[in-house]
């Protein structure tokens, strides 16, 4: 069994996600110690950014840093622990919202599509849309 950041990585549908983790400077937290729940947006999610959107967002680490931090939260947690919750802390420091049953979990507007993907330094959940934290977004959107 691998860190979560490598096993991600191993999958290609997550590629644009590792690619971002790498940039924003959150790798070694995933690959570190700890015990993480990690939320891995597929290739597919980032469709609905535009280019300069995913620009604006990348050319500033701190924002990077935060909108993939959102994604993280301290602790490792399956679907069917989260699905007794109605929120959650992130490591970014927002709250994401929980609701629906573990075979139909969302996570604010993302369904988990894949859940409880075991790894050595926690467990993650492939997600169909990106999370993005209130403060990236509304800077995000000033800018484009």
């Amino acid at each position: 069994m691998k860190s979560i950041f490598e096993t991600a990585r191993e999958d290609d549908r997550l590629s644009t996600s590792i690619r971002l983790i790498q940039v924003g400077g959150v790798a070694e937290t995933l690959r570190g110690e700890g015990e993480y729940t990690a939320l891995f947006p597929t290739n597919e999610a980032y469709s609905g950014f535009s280019g300069e959107m995913v620009d604006v967002i990348t050319d500033d680490r701190e924002r990077l840093a935060d909108m993939i931090l959102y994604h993280v939260i301290q602790g490792k947690l399956t679907t069917h622990e989260l699905a007794r919750m109605e929120a959650i802390r992130t490591l970014q420091g927002d709250h994401l919202d929980i609701s629906g049953p573990p075979e139909a979990m969302r996570l604010n507007d993302a369904a988990v599509l894949q859940p409880d993907v075991e790894c050595t330094n926690g467990i993650y959940h492939v997600i169909d849309r990106v999370l993005m934290p209130r403060a990236v977004e509304a800077r995000v959107r000033r800018l484009v």
